[in-house]
């Protein structure tokens, strides 16, 4: 039978989920790929990022000055194809700097609103802990809510929309902790870390670093981005493995070091960065080995712990390791 004859669109007797699956699987790979040719040695903080675009998770990376925060974030940019909106954090910040102001035109007559940088499809917050906690309020409903509110009205954000923040560690000089608030919006943080000798030697070489972002082409667009994002979304996730990611995070709240465990967020961002971690590993469906490989970043972040009683990265690894694993 001739197919066309009957009104039915051959394309569509291919199944339309699997293939946007199969997009996004095609498309995180080509991804780490990218990001791995500029981000030399530290595999982990390339997977992490990776998923986190791919998840629609923000990004928060911890590091001392030096190590790649910035030139992983304008890799990121460039391989998705999109212009890196930065701002850089310093005490003075104002939260209009990051949102935008509205001002009078004398030639309309009228007040016009003038966006700030965060309505970049990825915003960079570079140090965001040197600013002060009035600035960094101003990224709340922006990372909660898609949407920034200025003088009465508000303004949506466009999609897809990443905020990536680098921060100091606490202690150095002007810097402010991240607010309880403020990291719970971070869906994953990671680290880099210092090089080996090897690989030092090759960045001083012109190997890798922001010597590579020369030759960094993207590997797709934001609109195909949004399409990644929602077929990652699709990944199946059955029950038990979902029950799994639950205990997990309700561990957090109940260990005895932990004064603040990680909140239903928190068990949301898990579920959506095993969806990437799964993708990215080139399957439709989500086992507990993808919760597993993301809980750390997911989660550490977010604990406060009494005392010496241990970090977060060392509590989360922990309870894995004593939280009975679900059969699939």
């Amino acid at each position: 039978m001739d197919i066309g004859a009957v009104g039915i669109d051959p394309a569509r007797t291919v199944d339309q989920p699997q293939r946007s699956v199969n997009e996004a699987i095609g498309v995180s790979r080509s991804l780490h790929g990218a990001l791995s040719a500029v981000l030399l040695g530290t595999p982990m903080a390339v997977t992490i990022a990776v998923v986190a675009a791919m998840s629609g998770n923000h990004l928060l990376i911890e590091d001392v000055p030096g190590v790649g925060k910035t030139v992983l974030a304008k890799a990121l940019a460039t391989a998705l194809g999109v212009q890196l909106s930065r701002v850089q954090g310093h005490p003075d910040l104002l939260p209009s700097d990051v949102t935008g102001v509205t001002v009078f035109s004398p030639d309309s007559g009228t007040w016009e609103f003038r966006p700030g940088p965060v309505f970049g499809h990825i915003v960079l917050l570079d140090e965001l802990n040197r600013t002060p906690p009035r600035t960094q309020s101003a990224l709340l409903e922006a990372m909660e809510e898609q949407q920034v509110s200025v003088d009465g009205e508000s303004w949506p954000l466009p999609r897809p929309h990443l905020v990536i923040g680098t921060q100091n560690p606490i202690g150095q000089l002007g810097t402010y902790p991240l607010v309880e608030s403020q990291l719970d919006r971070f869906g994953l943080s990671t680290s880099i870390g210092y090089p080996d000798a090897e690989v030092e030697t090759r960045l001083v070489l012109h190997t890798g670093g922001r010597y590579a972002l020369d030759r960094l082409v993207p590997v797709s667009d934001p609109v195909q981005w949004q399409r990644v994002i929602d077929a990652t979304a699709s990944a199946h996730v059955v029950t038990s493995v979902a029950e799994y990611a639950v205990s997990l995070v309700r561990a957090t709240r109940t260990t005895g070091t932990v004064r603040l465990g990680a909140s239903p967020r928190a068990a949301i961002s898990l579920i959506r960065s095993a969806q990437a971690n799964a993708v990215l590993t080139g399957r439709a469906y989500v086992t507990p080995q993808d919760i597993q490989a993301v809980a750390v970043a997911c989660l550490s972040h977010r604990l406060i712990a009494e005392g010496s009683g241990g970090d977060g990265p060392a509590l989360v690894s922990r309870i894995i390791t004593e939280m009975p694993v679900p059969v699939t």
